[in-house]
């Protein structure tokens, strides 16, 4: 897959083997304390440098050997040979060193039980990651979906890549051919390949980038054809859509730039969205980790709201929305009812009272609010059933808010790239003035925190939004 995700995933091993090593190491020790017939153990103040050294070794000829640097998953006996003999090198320096300095309180028989358990456990880790790959997948960063703009071989090699990547959550959702009008897109059939694939005009982009889900858009195409796609280069950069070019066509610039690669293919990438996979898979554990905490923390405000808006006002206790989330990808979005039942059958008679430019429809005084509505609104209450979107990884505590997808399809070109940010409860747009901000600003703030990203403006983000929501500001 592509180097950035071999390392990316080299990370979560390396991390996942410092743990297999702690709970081998003290395995091995209580299997030796039970063990009849032997001297006892020196207590583990007399070497605590052990345990380091025992992860030292095990990570040092891990990234030596490659294990954490080319990630062969499709092989599972060439992975698990590699792990026997990342194994067998970091026992024998672990030896060497006991020996080399004379350890004489240092058990053997430990350290043999340590390397045994070790080895058996790291070869059922890999084993259980294979097993349940698509699973933990999905659950970080779900179907990624690609268009291949282009009909060349090397258009057709990466297409039989993506293919074989297929159980890791990547989609080939057809490809783009440069020249050709709307009357002559047809199907694309190859033998090369596993099925047929929709082929479409590259001139219809626009167009395809609203109707489908398109994560990254790959340009597999001659030097001639290039120069043809500037307007596709642009429109990728607006829509905020990943693109990535193969450099087959010019391969002297590999020892100049740095690139992703797609197994052994050079792909240049541009991309206007975060790119620290690793930061973003911490962004991940902390949003679920703390919507988790704050969900049992909050499990009586939740239920006493619940039972207000039901004595209150007949109908639901929960409201649910369809909303646009990551990429445009439609997900159910849960608030508390704040309005009286059937509140959504009135919007047009309504139409005239919105106060809010663009495409979106907001009442300060909205008539179809109840009085327990009014209060939660006021302090945002409404929206902490979100914590379940938040758990379900449908959206983050800080992001752009997320879309109804009758207010996307009126989006200007620029406007969309906010897609392509996980969508939250809050961001810069709280700070400024929540409801009292005009679209456009609103959606310039979206930009911003996308451009400025980083795990410090999200905390920053969310303590400032604390007290602007228990002052009400903005709120409507």
């Amino acid at each position: 897959m592509f180097s950035r995700h071999n390392r990316l995933v080299g990370l979560l091993f390396a991390l996942a083997d410092t743990g297999v090593t702690l709970v081998s190491f003290w395995s091995a020790r209580e299997i030796r304390l039970h063990l009849p017939g032997f001297r006892l153990l020196f207590p583990v103040s007399h070497y605590p440098w052990i345990v380091p050294l025992a992860t030292a070794s095990w990570l040092g000829v891990g990234w030596a050997t490659g294990l954490y640097r080319q990630i062969e998953e499709e092989d599972l006996r060439q992975a698990i040979k590699r792990v026997v003999r990342v194994a067998a090198w970091s026992t024998l320096l672990l030896f060497a060193v006991i020996f080399a300095f004379n350890f004489q309180h240092v058990s053997r028989i430990l350290v043999g039980f340590y390397a045994a358990i070790n080895l058996l456990l790291m070869v059922l880790l890999r084993l259980l990651a294979r097993r349940f790959e698509g699973r933990w997948r999905a659950s970080l960063a779900g179907r990624q979906h690609f268009l291949i703009v282009g009909s060349s071989p090397d258009a057709f090699e990466i297409a039989r890549a993506l293919e074989g990547n297929g159980r890791r959550g990547v989609e080939l959702a057809g490809f783009a051919s440069v020249g050709k009008g709307p009357e002559e897109v047809k199907s694309l059939r190859s033998p090369r390949l596993e099925r047929d694939y929709p082929l479409y005009s590259v001139n219809d982009l626009p167009q395809l980038l609203r109707r489908h889900v398109i994560d990254e858009v790959i340009f597999a195409v001659s030097k001639d054809e290039l120069d043809q796609l500037e307007n596709t280069f642009l429109i990728c950069e607006q829509e905020g859509v990943k693109a990535r070019l193969s450099l087959s066509f010019f391969p002297h610039v590999l020892s100049r730039v740095s690139l992703e690669h797609l197994q052994e293919m050079p792909l240049l990438t541009f991309s206007t969205t975060p790119e620290n996979e690793a930061l973003m898979l911490i962004k991940r554990l902390l949003d679920f980790g703390m919507a988790a905490v704050m969900f049992v923390i909050l499990s009586p405000v939740l239920l006493l709201l619940a039972a207000l808006i039901k004595l209150t006002s007949p109908g639901p206790v929960f409201y649910r929305q369809t909303r646009c989330g990551l990429g445009g990808r439609k997900f159910t979005l849960y608030k508390f009812r704040s309005m009286h039942a059937g509140a959504d059958l009135r919007k047009e008679e309504l139409e005239a009272l919105n106060e809010a430019d663009g495409p979106v429809f907001k009442i300060r005084n909205d008539p179809r609010c109840t009085r327990v509505g009014r209060f939660m609104r006021r302090l945002s209450l409404d929206e902490l059933p979100q914590l379940i979107n938040i758990l379900r990884g449908d959206m983050s505590f800080v992001g752009p808010r997320p879309p109804l997808p009758e207010e996307v399809e009126r989006y200007e070109l620029w406007q969309r790239r906010r897609l392509r940010m996980q969508p939250g409860l809050t961001c810069l747009w709280a700070i400024e003035g929540r409801s009292r901000l005009s679209f456009k600003r609103w959606m310039e703030l979206d930009l911003e925190y996308i451009d400025r990203w980083s795990p410090l403006l999200d905390w920053k983000i969310l303590l400032k939004t604390i007290p602007a929501v228990l002052l009400g500001k903005g709120a409507s």
